[in-house]
């Protein structure tokens, strides 16, 4: 075993568990005899290969002359000698397509004629090593194949393709200067010497490349924003008998699961005033009448793209008039971010609308004494009842892109191919006595995700209602089904 396998192994659970027992060398014997041999068979490109290449020599041109390393990553113990699902590292997988763990991506330099790729996966002997049957990490009876050598390199239409066993020598090989992309794999970082602020830079360059979408990623993106309106409904069907807020979530992951990869982040399932909670991902509490659910959630597709959408759904069917006051402020808020989403517009421009909106909205209801005085930079006292920004970029994550410099990005220019979420909130905390009783416990958070065109931005998430009234019909024909 290399000193890189042994390195990336330490935290994996040993090829034989405590509680299995030895097996006899006429076992080993045994199972190495008599299988069907395996067929030979065509290996497809992957599904957007050009669009993979394309990326590739984009990156290529960013750096001439140096050897680039990107890896993937390992799976993360769960507990013990149990593993999270694997999910291969972003950057990664934007630039293959692959998803197998323990992989790395070189562009190694060839001269004035930009990089070659070399993909570095794990080999795959098949029945003609042990591994196959004792090896609970890797082995084939144990989790599965995995593609192997000649398979990626066909599949993944890459330059070369070598087993891991080798990563090491060739890192050790490596001459002039180099950049890794770090945070996922230790074992690589300390096999090359490189700059840390350099390879920062790298970093920063790939989530900038992230910033705009081609036209795979819009299509997969919007594929997960589909799935994610019939996970939405899940939710309002089982509404007529949910108890909890944990029958939510796990309703939603059953669509996730089945239409794609998982969800793409923490489904947030807020009843009441566990809405005022941001990021609430207990989903613990029960679910009762007259109260609001707060939804935020995202089918992740198989590519690895998500969605990422909030919807507020009266339990009871129908939104209460305080309730309804509350809604229609916040969405008030995020058509006219909705209206600022457009090229040529600076990102803030949609935050800066939707925060106008809020604050007048709160002035008219007593909450805050002069809009005016809220808003102003020095004071920004709209900002108890709505913590956060109104806009973030979506892709492979949910908050995507996230190495991107400010100028590119928080303070730079909305263009055409950003794909980006729009969701202005108010939470209204329980024992907040800035305001009138009636109010204290509603939280309302109303995100969509859009995508800016040549002419403005479509927004990609219409197939879920936002209007109050829509939003009642829509879960009254739901709820009577």
């Amino acid at each position: 075993m290399t000193k890189i396998a042994k390195k990336k192994s330490a935290a994996r659970a040993p090829a034989r568990a405590s509680h299995d027992t030895a097996p006899p060398d006429a076992f080993r014997a045994f199972m190495l005899s008599k299988w069907k041999p395996q067929k030979t068979r065509k290996i497809p490109l992957v599904k957007g290969a050009k669009n993979f290449h394309a990326r590739r020599r984009a990156l290529s041109e960013r750096f001439p002359g140096e050897v680039l390393v990107i890896p993937t990553g390992h799976e993360k113990v769960r507990a013990n000698d149990t593993f999270y699902r694997f999910r291969p590292g972003s950057d990664f997988y934007y630039l293959t397509g692959n998803v197998e763990p323990d992989c790395v991506l070189v562009l190694e330099p060839r001269g004035k004629k930009g990089h070659r790729d070399v993909l570095f996966v794990e080999p795959n002997p098949g029945r003609s090593d042990e591994t196959f049957f004792l090896d609970r990490n890797k082995g084939e009876l144990w989790v599965g194949p995995r593609m192997g050598v000649p398979e990626s390199l066909a599949h993944f239409g890459v330059d070369d393709c070598r087993g891991l066993d080798e990563l090491e020598g060739y890192l050790s090989k490596i001459k002039g200067p180099v950049r890794v992309l770090r945070g996922f794999s230790e074992a690589v970082e300390k096999a090359v010497k490189s700059n840390r602020r350099k390879d920062e830079e790298l970093a920063t360059v790939l989530s900038e490349m992230r910033l705009i979408k081609d036209d795979l990623e819009i299509r997969e993106l919007q594929k997960a924003i589909d799935s994610t309106k019939r996970g939405f409904e899940d939710i309002i069907a089982r509404l007529k008998v949910a108890k909890t807020e944990r029958e939510i979530e796990g309703v939603f992951f059953l669509r996730a699961r089945t239409e794609g990869n998982d969800v793409g982040y923490g489904t947030i399932a807020a009843s009441g005033a566990n809405a005022c909670i941001l990021h609430w991902t207990r989903n613990d509490a029960p679910v009762k009448p007259g109260d609001l659910v707060l939804i935020d959630a995202g089918v992740e597709a198989d590519t690895l793209y998500t969605a990422d959408v909030t919807r507020v759904l009266p339990v009871s069917g129908t939104f209460s008039p305080e309730q309804r006051e509350v809604y229609e402020l916040v969405l008030a808020a995020n058509l006219a971010a909705i209206a600022e989403v457009k090229p040529g517009n600076d990102f803030l421009d949609p935050h800066r609308a939707a925060m106008r909106v809020l604050a007048k909205g709160l002035e008219r209801m007593g909450i805050l004494k002069d809009a005016e005085e809220a808003l102003r930079e020095e004071n920004q006292f709209y900002r108890r009842y709505t913590l956060h920004n109104t806009s973030h970029m979506l892709g492979l994550d949910v908050h995507d892109c996230a190495k991107a410099r400010a100028e590119t990005y928080l303070d730079g220019v909305l263009a055409e191919g950003n794909v980006l979420t729009v969701e202005p909130g108010l939470y209204l905390q329980p024992d907040d006595l800035t305001l009138p009783p009636e109010l204290r416990g509603i939280g309302v958070r109303i995100e969509d995700d859009l995508v800016i065109t040549a002419d403005g931005a479509r927004l990609m998430s219409a197939g879920l209602p936002r209007h109050p009234d829509e939003v009642e019909n829509w879960m009254a024909t739901l709820l009577a089904g």
